[in-house]
């Protein structure tokens, strides 16, 4: 039976990927004139949300989204979420319908056809170098300056120990919203760990749910009170996880 099972994972796992890939073929030339402008961008980021959303339910992932405030589409933002999946792209761009921009980690650009688009659109940063931060600010405030907002897993990948709840907080997300004193939202992703974790015979087709928390003003903040922010955030994001926790603890 485990045999089978694992079987049963290894393909859908397999079909989760060829999903990816198959929509960036199909779209690859529109795409490549939407990203081709810089301007363009809104309507590429209308693309990659119809993209994200036929990876999910294609998969077997039934996306659900809850609001605690309603997102103001004339402004700018930064977004944050716990990482814990390859999902969380798709779903944080099924989330959000604001055009945003991800920052993220530059091995991703590595993988096949995905990874053409992603260097083309994202921001990418090289943690290593102190060139390739200052070359993030400078790619953000542009993208902010056209209003476009700007999404960062603060936790800077997925912890290696799948029992951690949320690992410990980068400092570049709220940099960068003091220095351009746009607020924080932050974003819970509940079930992206069970439903496909990076542990490759786990997770299972089912419910994906998330929450839009309340915003985080950052106006009159000072890089002085980077700290601050930071861990307001990480609380904040902490407890929903663990109320998450306690709530299964108390069905099983």
């Amino acid at each position: 039976m485990s045999l089978l099972k694992n079987i049963l994972i290894l393909l859908w796992r397999i079909w989760f990927y060829i999903l990816m890939g198959i929509p960036i073929i199909i779209m690859f030339p529109v795409l490549l004139i939407l990203t081709s402008r810089e301007k363009w961008y809104p309507q590429f980021f209308k693309v990659a949300r119809f993209w994200g959303r036929i990876v999910l339910y294609g998969s077997g992932f039934i996306p659900k989204v809850s609001k605690a405030t309603k997102i103001d589409k004339s402004k700018s933002y930064m977004f944050v979420a716990n990482h814990t999946s390859m999902t969380d792209i798709m779903f944080m761009l099924h989330c959000v319908d604001n055009p945003f921009v991800f920052v993220g980690k530059k091995e991703l650009a590595k993988i096949p056809i995905f990874g053409f688009f992603y260097k083309r659109t994202c921001i990418l940063v090289d943690r290593n170098s102190q060139r390739s931060r200052k070359e993030v600010f400078d790619r953000a405030q542009a993208r902010l300056k056209n209003g476009t907002s700007i999404c960062i897993f603060p936790e800077g990948g997925v912890p290696d120990d799948e029992s951690v709840i949320l690992d410990e907080f980068k400092d570049g997300a709220f940099r960068l919203a003091i220095d351009h004193q746009i607020p924080i939202l932050p974003l819970v992703f509940y079930d992206n760990k069970k439903r496909f974790s990076y542990t490759f015979f786990s997770g299972s087709p089912g419910q994906m749910r998330g929450r839009i928390l309340n915003e985080i003003p950052t106006v009159g903040l000072n890089q002085e009170d980077k700290k601050e922010l930071r861990e307001k955030t990480r609380i904040i994001i902490l407890k929903e996880l663990e109320k998450e926790v306690l709530a299964s603890d108390r069905k099983k």
